[in-house]
Order: C-alpha cells, then structure tokens, then sequence
C-alpha cells in the first residue's frame, strides 16, 4: 500500500474509466512507486469495467464478475492510492475535492462527506445516458451507463423469460417484446447479443417460449440510417443483417415520450414493450456545471485546452467523455469514444510526469483509429485509419479481430501483455465449461 507524504506532488484522478485507470495505473508505476508523487483514483466504484463490454453484461453472454477488476489490487500492485466515494463539488481556493456520504445497501452511513487535497486534480467521470427532457423516459426505460444497470436489464429480462416460460406456451403477445432507442454501436450491438441469447434460452430448457414467436426485438432511430459514423453501404449492410435476423430496425423515428408498456414516436407510431433501453446520446453528469465556476458545454463537458487543462484553471485537467476538446484539422470536437479517452490517459500520464520535473509538453494530438460495430458472432463492421491507406472499410473476421484488439489493448496498459496472454487463455477454457449465458 502507498504511504501517504505531505511533501508530495498530490494528483488525484476522478474516475476509474477508460482513461482514468489507465492513467492511474501508468502514472502510479512511472512516479508513484518511486516517490515522486502520491497518486490517489477515487471513483463511485469498487471495481473497473470496461464500458465497450456493458452490452454484453446486459445481454448475459459476459459475467461481470469474471472480468471486472477491483480498484483497490490494483492500487497495491502499481503504487497508487483508491479512494471509494463520489465526487460532489471542488474548493479551488483550498484546492480540494469534495465527496458525498457513502451508505450501505441499507442506506446506513460507512463514511461522511469529507473532502481530500489536491495539486493537480484530473477530472475522467465519463458520461451517462442523455434523455433530452422527453417525457417518460427516466421514469420507464432502462439505461446501461454502469455495471449495476447492466446487470439490472440482465435480472429484468430473465425474470420476464421466466414468467412467460411458466406459462407452458400461452404467453402474453408482447410480454418479451424489446425495444432499444438509439442506432449507434451500443444499441446495435445489443441487439445481436439479444436475439443470440433468446435463441440460446431454448437449450437451457425455456422451451415453451418460440423466439419468432414470442420475442421482438426493435432498434428506434432518430436519424435516416443507423450507425451514422460509419460509412453508408456499412450502415445498410448492418440494417440487412440485423432484419435477416429478426430485428425490426425503424429509422426516422424520434420518440415524443415513453409510457410503462411502451414508446410513443412524433410520427403517432407506437412501439409496446416490456423492456424499454435507452441508448440514444450521451451528456457528462450533471454536477460538473456547479464546480466552482469552471466552464462548461451545453452537455455539461467541461471546456480543456489542446493540453487537456480546463478553462482558466492550471491545476486542473479533464479527460473523455467529460471533457470538450477541440479537434484540430477537423470540424468539431474529439468523439466520446473509450479509444479517445485511453489516448488522452496515456498522453496525461507523460504530460504530468514531465510536469512534474518541470517541464512542458506538446499538445495532444487525437488519432483516430475508425469505428467497429460488433454483431455478435454474425458480423463485425466498421471502418480502421491508417497512415498509409487512410480510411479503410473492414468486415466479418479481420474486423473483428481489430474489435478485439481495442480491448486488449487497454488490458494490456492495466496488466502488462503477458498477464493479458494468460488471461486470454484462462478465458478460452472458462467457456468451455460455463454456461454460454448467465441464468441468474
């Protein structure tokens, strides 16, 4: 465990994400083993998982508890400090951060609001789901910002499977009906993994309920394709493949408000299900409007130089979702993606080491490596960038493997490739005898 020392350079990094874990990890073996600096995460969280992955958990095809990662080993083995807690305000006058009152299950205290010091602070608190103000929609769908909600939409869809099962084959039209608001990568990506699962339930004996049947799955758009980032023929390729499937894909759809059976469209369409999923934008948490008169978009991202500092604080970065950098060479802004905020990580880990030293860094520079849309074991989409090729459109096995890669990838900063070599292997064998779905 590191020792705290006052005399210390003291960075602290909000958020255990993408970006700030791996900055936690790498700053806390460059500096924090030696010395140098105490660096302290503090997330909500008792454990990390990688956000790309959150479809899968919901969909029941990944076990949480097989992947994720506690916060505090990870402290202990790479010379950072975890501190759990949610961040509630900042004091820049006496440069510290404040936490909110921790409670158990039982809503009884663990700890009190308390507040812990800075030098340099690191804001990486991701994003979560943005209703836009339409009506129903907090109250009556189901959102997948975190762990605890995936696996809430994983019970939800069990239980509803139970309940029709039980009924021997006189199930209620609609009762297992799906319906996913938003056609980028999560809700597309959901959608494969559901209609697998729904398809695997039968071999686990749910032999009463007739997928073609019983079960509709729907993808509702606001835009005229889904997968907009991605080029046209890709997007339509990916609609072809979802609707031989079974999914219902509706484009040009915007939802006017969400009731408990369903959602209501603006073209006076309506979708029923019993399972409503939000996926249709993102916005970073609220509270980052009230922090001490730092600046703010109308999303709520905080506004950083090309440094990656906040607007008129020196002491204070923002990384991923959170954050609104402007891209260079481009129109608009870094795209809230996990790659932008594992770069961002990584150059912040240089930057503040060399900080450190007294010494300054060059800007950030985002390289975009494209965009892949996984279906599951049908398809993977999507499009790589390369020096030399440029932007190149990818499919089926080669894409995949590069889908897989990203992962590996920030694993790979986490624990170093021969752990990650071990774990790969470890994983091919666990699934050669468990459960290809979770059925709890």
């Amino acid at each position: 465990m590191v020792q705290a020392n006052a005399s210390l350079q003291r960075i602290v990094i909000i958020g255990g994400g993408a970006g700030g874990l791996a900055l936690a990890t790498r700053l806390g073996n460059r500096v924090g083993r030696k010395g140098r600096a105490e660096i302290t995460l503090v997330d909500v969280s008792w454990t990390h998982m990688w956000k790309p992955l959150l479809h899968e958990v919901a969909a029941g095809t990944l076990d949480v508890h097989e992947d994720e990662l506690e916060y505090l080993a990870q402290a202990s083995a790479h010379g950072f400090r975890f501190r759990h807690g949610q961040m509630i305000g900042i004091d820049r006058t006496t440069r510290e951060i404040k936490l909110a009152t921790t409670f158990d299950e039982d809503n009884v205290e663990i700890m009190p609001e308390r507040r812990i010091p800075y030098d340099i602070l690191v804001i990486a608190v991701g994003s979560v789901s943005n209703d836009f103000g339409i009506e129903g929609v907090r109250e009556h769908c189901m959102f997948l910002d975190n762990t605890r909600q995936a696996e809430q939409f994983q019970r939800r869809m069990l239980s509803a499977y139970l309940r029709a099962h039980s009924k021997h084959g006189t199930s209620t039209a609609g009762q297992l009906d799906i319906a996913i608001v938003g056609g980028g990568a999560t809700g597309v990506e959901l959608a494969a993994q559901l209609y697998a699962v729904t398809r695997a339930f039968a071999a686990y004996g749910f032999d009463d309920v007739l997928p073609d049947r019983d079960i509709r799955i729907s993808i509702i758009e606001a835009s005229e394709r889904i997968l907009p980032v991605l080029p046209e023929r890709l997007s339509e390729q990916t609609t072809e493949q979802l609707e031989n499937l079974g999914v219902r894909v509706l484009t040009g759809e915007r939802v006017r408000s969400v009731d408990h059976s369903g959602i209501h469209t603006e073209s006076g369409g309506y979708i029923p299900a019993v399972i409503r999923v939000w996926a249709a934008g993102i916005k970073a948490p609220d509270f980052l409007t009230e922090l001490d008169g730092l600046e703010t978009n109308r999303i709520y991202q905080l506004k950083v130089d090309d440094h990656l500092l906040c607007m008129g604080d020196d002491r204070i970065y923002a990384l991923g979702d959170a954050a609104e950098c402007v891209w260079k060479g481009h129109d608009g802004n870094i795209p809230p993606r996990a790659q932008a905020a594992h770069q961002q990580g990584m150059y912040l880990a240089g930057a503040l080491d060399r900080r450190i030293k007294g010494k300054r860094s060059k800007p950030f520079r985002y390289s975009d490596y494209g965009s892949l849309v996984s279906l599951g074991k049908y398809s993977t989409v999507g499009s790589i960038m390369g020096n030399l090729l440029g932007k190149v459109n990818i499919e089926g096995a080669i894409a995949r493997l590069v889908y897989l890669s990203l992962y590996k990838k920030h694993q790979s900063v986490l624990y170093g490739m021969p752990r990650v070599a071990f774990l790969t292997l470890a994983n091919l064998f666990r699934r050669t005898v468990h459960p290809k779905i979770k059925l709890h």
